[in-house]
């Protein structure tokens, strides 16, 4: 017996609904296995870095909770630029992780607005893993022991000092791009192929002034060879706890350099939400805690939703455009 189109239709219609509904949750079913292989997180920093020690603490901490490796991938260059592109050009799937810096990510998009990607938009942020501020230091025989001498001291001989930072663009260089808004002062940049180097110049007084990472200048600091002016951000450091910060001596430079997770853009959101719960979870450990003391690191605010570390990334890059638009700052 012959099917009449109208039972045919029926059929039709019902395997359309079934394909559909197949469809639809096979990306249910496909995440319901993640992480099913290693995840590569990617970082902008070389291995020995300050970055890298913190990316293999942490990468460890999450391996352990999603019962897969997490290695970490290299990827120095451009001042980020090289590891966030690689990123951004992944595969969506959760296997493909960044952990970057505020200095690597909003500060470098700020200072280049025409890279071939664009921070706000090809990036999903996962969650804030910690912050902490740049440090102003000076040699020992510079006359200022505090903000305000400091700036009496440049004000009173224009064009006289330098300064070293670890690049263009680098959170040392737009840290004292504020300053020099807020203090109404000018100092020539110098910049510099990272920390150590600048260290060098300190000791061997060929730079009287410089921003440094805390963890790199710890060494220096306590054995007298550099001082310590001032922190940005919000907090003292615990490495520097009679150092006192910025906006404590009256310059408002709350803003913090952070390190955060980023997947790219079309991850779907549970895998977000699974790597932002385990992320925190692992910043609620005491040995992570303990660890991140060690390397100087803030992890205040504690614990960050997808949404709220969004929210930071894209206040903070409107900042530093700000800044970079007002001190005229060009890239190399």
């Amino acid at each position: 017996m012959k099917s009449s189109p109208t039972c045919r239709g029926k059929r039709a219609w019902h395997l359309a609904v079934l394909t559909a509904t197949a469809l639809a949750a096979a990306p249910v079913l496909a995440q319901g296995t993640w992480p099913s292989r290693p995840i590569r997180m990617v970082v902008p920093s070389p291995g020995g870095s300050g970055p890298d020690v913190l990316a293999r603490v942490f990468a460890e901490q999450i391996s352990q909770a999603l019962k897969q490796p997490v290695v970490v991938d290299n990827k120095p260059g451009a001042n980020g630029q090289l590891s966030v592109d690689a990123v951004v050009r992944a595969q969506p799937d959760g296997y493909t992780v960044l952990l970057a810096s505020a200095s690597a990510t909003v500060m470098n998009q700020a200072i280049q607005p025409k890279l071939p990607f664009n921070i706000v938009d090809d990036l999903v942020p996962v969650a804030q893993i910690g912050s902490g501020g740049v440090l102003l230091v000076v040699t020992p025989d510079f006359p200022a022991r505090d903000m305000k001498s400091f700036v009496a001291t440049v004000k009173a001989q224009p064009g006289k000092y330098d300064y070293g930072s670890w690049g263009i663009g680098s959170g040392g260089h737009l840290a004292m791009a504020q300053l020099h808004t807020l203090a109404g002062i000018d100092l020539t940049h110098v910049p510099y192929k990272g920390v150590p180097p600048i260290l060098t110049d300190l000791q061997g007084g060929v730079l009287k002034i410089a921003f440094v990472d805390i963890t790199t200048s710890v060494p220096l600091v306590k054995s007298g060879k550099i001082r310590p002016l001032g922190i940005t951000g919000k907090h003292r450091a615990p490495a520097f706890p009679d150092v006192p910060t910025m906006a404590e001596q009256g310059f408002p430079m709350t803003n913090e350099g952070w390190y955060g997770l980023f997947v790219p853009k079309g991850t779907s959101r549970e895998i977000v939400a699974t790597l932002n719960r385990e992320i925190n979870k692992a910043l609620r450990s005491p040995a992570l805690g303990t660890r991140f003391q060690q390397l100087n690191m803030m992890t205040d605010p504690p614990l960050t939703t997808p949404d709220e570390f969004a929210r930071t990334v894209r206040n903070d890059y409107a900042t530093w455009a700000n800044v970079v638009r007002i001190n005229g700052i060009k890239p190399e």
